[in-house]
């Protein structure tokens, strides 16, 4: 697994006005979906393309294009829809999958409670979104389930990520022989007590759709 902390100076500017608790979450949805296109531009630096010949005003020339099976966008429910737009204003000919998974507050393993996924992804580049790479469960769930359905390359962005969360995944992908790449704004200090990033930014979903129930 390779790990990949984007170091840019509107990447930093962004999330420092996310981590503000001051912040209302309509500037918190506005500043997530600027932030995860900056965050996209560099995890998809590899995604697969094709050659294609075009002409121009002036001549032939040799230009690409994405390549077959279209990459698959992967949020994940609820808070990692607020990524989606961001990541979509770079990749929109990509096709969109969902997946529902929620963390157990006392156990902190993650359960799938609703997908939409097709049921083969064989050949196919996955971009999954969740803000918080915390204790790491929820995406080694995700990403052992994109495999099973034969997805062979992953690559998870990120607002922040813990060392736990890293470490985590790096064990639970050993015997996984698919590239495996997480994108971030930032490797934060550690986890707390309750397994939020410390200093981290609160709950993303809560602050970018409010607190439900």
């Amino acid at each position: 697994m390779r790990t990949h902390v984007v170091d840019h100076p509107l990447v930093a500017h962004k999330l420092t006005t996310l981590r503000d608790e001051q912040t209302d979450s309509p500037t918190f949805r506005r500043l997530a979906d600027e932030l995860v296109t900056l965050l996209a531009y560099e995890a998809t630096r590899e995604v697969r393309v094709a050659r294609k010949e075009i002409v121009t005003p002036v001549a032939p020339t040799t230009g690409v294009k994405l390549a077959r099976p279209k990459p698959l966008v992967v949020p994940i429910l609820r808070a990692g829809l607020g990524m989606l737009d961001g990541m979509m204003r770079l990749l929109p000919t990509a096709e969109v999958g969902f997946l529902g998974m929620v963390r157990n507050e006392e156990t902190l393993e993650a359960s799938t409670y609703a997908e939409r996924l097709p049921e083969d992804l064989a050949g196919r580049q996955c971009y999954v979104l969740d803000p918080m790479l915390a204790t790491g469960g929820t995406l080694s769930a995700a990403i052992s389930f994109l495999t099973e359905r034969g997805a062979d390359d992953i690559t998870v962005i990120c607002l922040l990520a813990a060392p736990e969360g890293c470490e985590r995944l790096e064990a639970d992908l050993a015997g996984v022989d698919i590239p495996v790449q997480v994108v971030t704004a930032a490797m934060d200090e550690k986890l707390n007590e309750k397994g939020y990033i410390v200093p981290g930014l609160g709950d993303a979903g809560d602050r970018l759709y409010g607190v439900a129930g």
